[in-house]
């Protein structure tokens, strides 16, 4: 076994099976998820490229699971099984809240989020925001849904931002939005490896740093990686008003943060390395 494998995997699945095991799942469960996985992945990455017929014995080989098993495995994926997805109305949400806040003629002088009219025959408005991002959702819908969430607040007819990001308070729309940022950010990092362009992947790393300067930072840091976002936004936005013939993709673009303590073993251990 790869050394160096195993220690970056062992690095990925903690977090996680620790998390697992406070949702009460136990080791066979995710070994159950593990098989159906192992399955979806030979047959969408395996398949008939080289000629040969993706049966179910040769899936068996691939990924050391039982033929029986992979038979029912195939059935299961067959019928979606397993897909998980955001729900479609914090979806258009969060494009909502992402437009006005990245969107030049959503913005006063300042370039913060203006304060919007419900409706207007020109203009800015919340009804033409809906109708810039293409929701398939009545404005009320979608008002009422920033409202359950305290994104935003009706003050007589206008409606103004409270914050810059949607942010739902169902735990299905947490666990959608971690399996879609994480496993595109674990994607751009496993392409990475295999070779090929290689997409922009990056963080910022120190340690053994005074917890009293990390409290001041952590917003400092928030506040850079809205205002990149924004540009982001705000950049994907314009070029994509000419469409282009071709292929159509996805993308996504993410920061994150992080800290933990630091225990006085690791920085002798990584004092000694220097």
């Amino acid at each position: 076994m790869n050394e160096a494998l195993k220690t970056a995997v062992l690095s990925l699945l903690r977090p996680l099976v620790r998390y697992l095991i406070g949702q009460g799942w136990t080791f066979g469960a995710l070994t159950d998820l593990l098989k159906t996985i192992y399955v979806a992945e030979v047959t969408h990455h395996y398949g008939e490229s080289d000629g040969r017929p993706l049966t179910d014995s040769r899936i068996s080989l691939l990924s050391g699971i039982h033929r029986k098993e992979v038979k029912r495995l195939r059935l299961d994926l067959a019928i979606g099984q397993g897909r998980i997805s955001l729900r479609h109305g914090a979806n258009v949400a969060a494009q909502m809240i992402a437009a006005w806040v990245a969107t030049a003629d959503y913005q006063d002088q300042t370039g913060k989020p203006m304060s919007l009219p419900l409706r207007a025959e020109t203009g800015p408005s919340f009804e033409a925001l809906t109708r810039l991002v293409k929701a398939d959702m009545r404005p009320g819908t979608l008002l009422d849904e920033l409202l359950r969430v305290g994104v935003v607040v009706v003050e007589g007819e206008m409606v103004r931002l409270l914050r810059t990001a949607y942010v739902s308070d169902l735990p299905e729309d947490h666990l959608a939005f971690l399996g879609a940022n994480v496993g595109d950010h674990l994607q751009s990092a496993i392409h990475n490896l295999e070779g090929g362009q290689p997409y922009f992947e990056r963080a910022l790393f120190f340690d053994d740093l005074p917890a009293g300067m990390l409290e001041q930072v952590r917003a400092d840091f928030a506040a850079m990686g809205d205002a990149l976002l924004r540009q982001a936004h705000q950049q994907v936005t314009q070029m994509d008003k000419v469409p282009l013939p071709g292929q159509r993709r996805r993308m996504r673009f993410g920061v994150y943060y992080y800290e933990e303590p630091q225990k006085a073993a690791e920085r002798r251990r990584d004092g000694d390395d220097e």
